[in-house]
């Protein structure tokens, strides 16, 4: 095992997530804003998906067949949809207490999910690979951004994609999704995004060409306070997200 293995992983977002494990399936709690935002990032990864494979959107199972990672899966908000569709889902985070979360929860629904308490580093040094990787709202939240995504890219398969979502950095993502999320309607717990951590698109298709990757398509994501629902936009000034191939 080389010194890869733990290289991308931030300690003390390590330790935020994991404090807040317990409250991941609870619709009215901390992940709150996720539970709003998982209708639409799941039609987005869905209508990608099966695009790019060829697939029946409206399918009772159009994602059989496909192995699919969920990085930093979280208590397994994505991870569960993508198995109902039916893809072979690995979840994968480097929370112990978040991987004991997501399984219990996934047994209690009868899902079958692979989820593992290892980082992207170490399925990297265990071989996998995979025909898709979701790494939604995580790279905002490693070390380092780039490592982490070059090491997403080397557990893709030749004809893979994989989908990026993240902040933009801007006073506007300050506004909204530091002081109004966290400090003003407490969706967030205070500290639960740090603003210089946020990535520009730019910065974002940067690191995925550096890592052998061609990010093609991205769309923001706003969210309406008078319907109370989040809706693709081409407002990419605060949340927005895209897909990446792979090129090499």
């Amino acid at each position: 095992m080389n010194d890869r293995v733990t290289s991308t992983i931030d300690p003390d977002e390590l330790a935020k997530f994991t404090a807040m494990a317990a409250d991941w399936w609870n619709p009215n709690g901390q992940f709150k804003p996720l539970h709003k935002f998982n209708p639409v990032r799941l039609a987005y990864i869905r209508d990608k998906l099966c695009a790019q494979f060829d697939r029946d959107r409206l399918a009772d199972k159009p994602l059989k067949g496909l192995r699919l990672l969920d990085i930093g899966c979280g208590g397994g908000l994505l991870s569960e949809p993508m198995a109902r569709l039916g893809a072979d889902v690995v979840g994968a985070d480097a929370a112990e207490a978040n991987i004991k979360t997501a399984a219990l929860h996934a047994a209690q629904e009868g899902l079958a999910i692979d989820y593992r308490a290892v980082t992207a580093e170490q399925l990297v040094d265990q071989g996998e690979r995979f025909d898709a990787i979701l790494n939604m709202e995580v790279i905002e939240h490693v070390a380092e951004p780039q490592g982490f995504m070059s090491a997403c890219s080397a557990l893709m398969k030749p004809d893979a994609i994989m989908f990026l979502a993240t902040l933009n950095r801007t006073l506007k993502a300050y506004a909204l999704a530091i002081i109004g999320a966290e400090y003003v309607l407490r969706w967030l717990p205070r500290g639960t995004h740090e603003w210089d951590k946020f990535i520009t698109p730019r910065e974002l298709e940067a690191m995925a060409e550096t890592a052998g990757l061609t990010l093609y398509t991205s769309t923001g994501v706003s969210f309406n306070p008078l319907t109370d629902k989040w809706r693709q936009s081409g407002d990419m000034s605060v949340n927005y997200m895209g897909v990446a191939r792979k090129t090499a």
